[in-house]
């Protein structure tokens, strides 16, 4: 009967300490996964983005700000956690040259009651190419 006891705690013990761990990762990987999640997102959004009518009648590069904002949300939405809280702003969103500016805030899960913001990541983004002569 004893024994049948340290087994219990055991196993009580190991999920305990797996949910512990679980937690921690969550909280402190937040801000570098979010970080990665906006530059990719950024980068491709603003490739999807580019108005090839434009560049073929100009032959400068030029994003379409409307279309770059939808699929920066929808992408965000795609990658992000469904139960996560995000808050995005765009700050200098230039058509042509392209250039963009993106805030996302987030809660890093160490606050679990205030639904506060803590984490926030910016990126500043310029599409440039190089033609080949």
């Amino acid at each position: 009967m004893q024994s049948s006891y340290w087994g219990y705690w055991l196993v009580v013990s190991g999920v305990a300490i797996i949910g512990l761990m679980i937690a921690v990762q969550g909280i402190t990987t937040t801000n570098t996964q979010d970080y990665f999640s906006l530059k990719e997102i950024t980068d491709a959004s603003m490739l999807d983005s580019i108005d090839f009518a434009y560049y073929r009648d100009y032959n400068e590069l030029k994003i379409n700000k409307e279309k770059f904002m939808e699929v920066f949300i929808r992408r965000l939405a795609e990658t992000m956690g469904g139960t996560d809280k995000y808050e995005v702003n765009f700050y200098g969103l230039y058509e042509a040259p392209p250039k963009v500016s993106v805030e996302i805030k987030s809660s890093s899960g160490s606050n679990l009651a205030s639904s506060t913001f803590d984490v926030v990541n910016r990126v500043d983004a310029i599409l440039q190419f190089y033609e080949e002569e």
